[in-house]
């Protein structure tokens, strides 16, 4: 990403953006139930924004590293992790760059309504054996929907199982698939892309 995404993301989080978006992604809500996901998991949200995956997770006791590009967006994720009284790393990065981060492998990684096809296909060689990759992104849609109005910022269908299944430097089993409409809390509608993949023992 440039400096001149940089700022435009820390200008929109210093302006409130994503506020009262505090409830987590209720794929990941769900996921972690039906997969038992828990501490003492280690575990890293991508392109976290202003944090609200990544405060649920520490909240069910999880390790979390916390990554984006926005150190405005991660002050606020570092405010309201001292205001719920969980614990987190976070950590500014150009998401186009190498992510590199101490500590060893992954148990759980989220990259949620991020389009990034390089890191995407990283990923799951960041994962431990029989770790657990989940990622939601928002699906080319031909009805109105909420969520980027351009087409970059949005995957065509089938193309995240491809990335990850075509790419991936290590053999993944995919868990769960999903394309199609969705209502959200708030009661909009989006159209979205989910995979859940685990990362082969063997």
């Amino acid at each position: 990403m440039s400096d001149a995404d940089r700022s435009k993301w820390d200008s929109r989080y210093a302006a409130g953006a994503y506020g009262e978006r505090r409830h987590p992604s209720p794929f990941l809500v769900e996921q972690c139930r039906s997969l038992a996901l828990s501490a003492p998991l280690r575990a890293l949200d991508v392109a976290c924004g202003a944090g609200r995956n990544a405060l649920y997770l520490a909240g069910l006791g999880m390790r979390v590293d916390a990554v984006d590009i926005s150190n405005v967006a991660l002050n606020r994720l570092r405010q309201s992790a001292r205001d719920d009284g969980v614990t987190l790393e976070t950590h500014c990065h150009d998401l186009d760059l190498p992510l590199d981060l101490p500590g060893g492998a992954y148990g759980l990684i989220v990259m949620v309504r991020y389009v990034n096809a390089r890191l995407l296909a990283a990923l799951p060689e960041m994962l431990q054996p029989g770790g657990i990759l989940l990622v939601e992104e928002h699906l080319t849609s031909h009805v109105t929907v909420n969520g980027p109005g351009s087409a970059r910022f949005r995957l065509p269908a089938g193309a995240l199982r491809h990335t990850l299944l075509d790419s991936a430097a290590v053999t993944i089993d995919l868990l769960h698939e999903f394309e199609g409409l969705v209502e959200e809390p708030d009661g909009e509608r989006a159209a979205l892309t989910q995979v859940v993949a685990r990362r082969r023992s063997d």
